[in-house]
């Protein structure tokens, strides 16, 4: 028992802990809103975008987190302006920014002579180069989105189950649209030192479409959405830690692993 407690005496796995769970607290909140509104796609998409960012920053010599931000936000707000103007399909849209930022990262990257350690540990999540300046980032961007979200979330509910009834009681759902998208971005920006921008995606829908599978109401869905996700990111942890693992990978795969588990479960109990 001792030694399993031991592992709370490395200032990394602190850090990593805070972080994750914040994250793990965060990252359905969103997800719940895209996966409604099948914009789950939007999530891989910014990840995508994220990628080019983090090349931006190790180019530069900037704080890769703040450029992904910066470039997730900015991206955000391009793809639902492209999605409003009805001049491109929404997933046209999300087509166009996932592959030309991927290729802007690459050519990036190329000029930064190809990958290296860095690069790897912002691709799959390392809780080992979470800083304390990373934790107190996500900590303060956590909270501004739990704020907006409590704002706005008769908002974004009447959106995500109705929108056009929405347009017609006057909410102001271009707004509304614009500000998920955004906090979609944050969100996507917040998790790339726990799970890695490849791993991005899955960490904001998957416990929300497991919890789904429940069916139950809205805020119970919200709060089984989010016992998955934070059980998922400690017990991913402590096994990337234990065991010397991928720590996106461990808890994507802990995520995938429950899923499979309540969706077997749901089908014998019909």
């Amino acid at each position: 028992m001792d030694n399993f407690f031991s592992i709370f005496q490395y200032g990394f796995i602190i850090r990593g802990l805070e972080a994750g769970i914040i994250v793990a607290i965060i990252a359905p909140l969103i997800g719940i809103f895209l996966v409604l509104r099948r914009y789950s796609l939007i999530a891989d998409t910014l990840a995508h975008v994220s990628l080019a960012g983090i090349a931006l920053g190790l180019i530069v010599g900037w704080n890769p987190v703040f450029t992904a931000l910066g470039t997730t936000i900015v991206a955000s707000l391009g793809i639902e302006k492209l999605r409003t103007s009805k001049k491109v399909y929404g997933e046209s849209a999300l087509a166009l920014f996932l592959s030309g930022s991927l290729a802007l990262a690459v050519v990036l990257l190329s000029l930064s002579h190809g990958l290296n350690a860095n690069l790897f540990n912002y691709l799959f999540g390392s809780i080992v180069t979470v800083t304390q300046n990373d934790v107190y980032t996500i900590a303060i961007l956590g909270v501004v989105v739990i704020a907006v979200l409590i704002t706005f979330f008769k908002e974004l509910v009447y959106v995500t189950f109705d929108e056009d009834a929405a347009r017609v009681s006057g909410v102001p759902v271009r707004l509304i649209n614009t500000i998920l998208i955004m906090l979609a971005a944050l969100a996507v920006s917040l998790s790339i030192p726990i799970v890695g921008v490849l791993l991005i995606a899955a960490l904001i829908v998957i416990p929300v479409v497991t919890a789904l599978q429940l069916k139950k109401s809205f805020k119970q869905t919200i709060i089984w959405a989010e016992v998955i996700s934070i059980l998922s990111v400690i017990t991913g942890i402590f096994l990337s830690f234990y065991f010397s693992l991928s720590t996106g990978g461990t808890i994507v795969l802990l995520m995938i692993l429950i899923f499979v588990i309540v969706l077997i479960a749901k089908r014998n109990d019909n």
